[in-house]
């Protein structure tokens, strides 16, 4: 048995916390409050990780940090950059291998499937925030002061996701009334399933394979949004309902007052032409593979109905 960390209790820490406690691993769970839900045998520590001295006493003796921590989407150029610092303070005073959950928002707009050797290119604030942090660790890896690895997946789709195919479609959907999309319902886009960020993650985490390098989270084939909506109503049974488009100018008008609206807009560019992931090499080098598309809905559909 050993010692992992992980730092926040979103979807992907809850299901990595589990993940790791079924496997018999000793897990901490850090969050600000201490009060996270977590799984059975899995210990929730109050902790400020942006202290870094902190953070490394938490995680000392530790095999593994899990970066997946999540700060408010509008907050990412002023929450991220401390957050940051103090994982790698902690993993290089503790000597735990730094696994982080990282996006696709560094690569900015592309064109064509995007692989681990696309360069870093952001055309945005948090992807050069995100850019930036996967860059500083990499160069602490390189310097040979910590063990860093990354896993990388699209936008979410799972229960209590933070995700377009969410709160703000789903209720709608059951319901029987129609939906909007940003940009573009028919361009391909790749959905990452949160469980299987989970999955890499914990792999990324135990293998030196891994090591000093992003990996791409197995993800199912790319579906476009008017087909995922389609989808979606299949796995709960319910009529195919309309789906419209969110007039740009009506994304810009709402963004004036909200500013978790204002950040979207800035990255509704990945909705608007194929936006597609290739997990070709973390499959081949973990032999793992996304969770079938069915049944990720069918759990997202379930969770909605229980709620």
């Amino acid at each position: 048995m050993s010692k992992h960390v992980i730092v926040g209790a979103g979807p992907v820490g809850r299901e990595t916390a589990r993940l790791l406690a079924e496997r018999g691993e000793e897990v901490v769970v850090v969050t600000r409050s201490g009060t996270a839900s977590t799984a059975a045998g899995v210990r929730a520590v109050a902790l400020d990780a942006t202290d870094g001295p902190a953070l490394a006493r938490a995680a000392d003796g530790a095999a593994a940090l899990y970066n997946c921590a999540n700060p408010a989407y509008q907050r990412w150029a002023t929450d991220w950059p401390p957050l940051a610092e103090a994982m790698l303070t902690a993993a290089e005073r503790s000597g735990a291998v730094l696994a982080t959950v990282g996006n696709l928002y560094g690569y900015g707009a592309v064109a064509a499937p995007m692989t681990e050797a696309t360069p870093l290119n952001p055309n945005s604030v948090k992807g050069r925030v995100r850019a930036q942090m996967w860059q500083d660790a990499l160069a602490r890896h390189e310097a040979g002061r910590i063990r860093a690895t990354e896993v990388r997946g699209s936008d979410y789709v799972g229960p209590g996701a933070e995700s377009h195919l969410g709160d703000r479609l789903v209720p709608r959907l059951l319901a029987g009334r129609g939906v909007q999309v940003l940009r573009s319902a028919d361009a391909a886009h790749t959905w990452t399933y949160t469980g299987d960020v989970a999955r890499l993650l914990v792999a990324v985490g135990a293998d030196e394979r891994a090591w000093g390098r992003a990996w791409h989270v197995p993800s199912n084939e790319p579906r476009t949004q008017r087909e995922a909506v389609g989808d979606l109503a299949k796995a709960a049974g319910v009529a195919p309902v309309k789906v419209g488009e969110i007039p740009a100018v009506m994304l810009r008008l709402l963004g004036l007052v909200n500013p978790v609206v204002r950040e979207v807009h800035e990255m509704a560019y990945q909705f608007e032409r194929p936006f597609v992931l290739d997990s070709t090499a973390a499959r081949r080098t973990f032999g793992l593979e996304p969770t079938p598309w069915d049944e990720v809905l069918a759990e997202v559909v379930a969770w909605y109905r229980s709620r």
